[in-house]
């Protein structure tokens, strides 16, 4: 199951590289195309290492990478 995790992540990471903007953390499970709960481990994964920084608007939560972090 970690290494699961660890994959998903990789994925979200990737989107959130990839991304010009901060994501909405409800669509991180289309975007990678992984399950909505191992999707939200991933995201706790990467906020534990402080690789990613929330942005709260209203009741949306989205995420983004920190920019030491961002190599794009």
């Amino acid at each position: 199951m970690e290494e699961r995790i660890g994959q998903a992540a990789g994925q979200i990471w990737q989107v959130l590289a990839d991304s010009k903007k901060p994501v909405n953390i409800a669509d991180l499970g289309k975007l990678t195309k992984i399950k909505t709960q191992i999707a939200y481990q991933g995201l706790g994964w990467l906020a534990r290492e402080g690789k990613i920084a929330y942005h709260t608007n209203g009741s949306k939560t989205s995420v983004s990478l920190v920019w030491a972090e961002c190599t794009c």
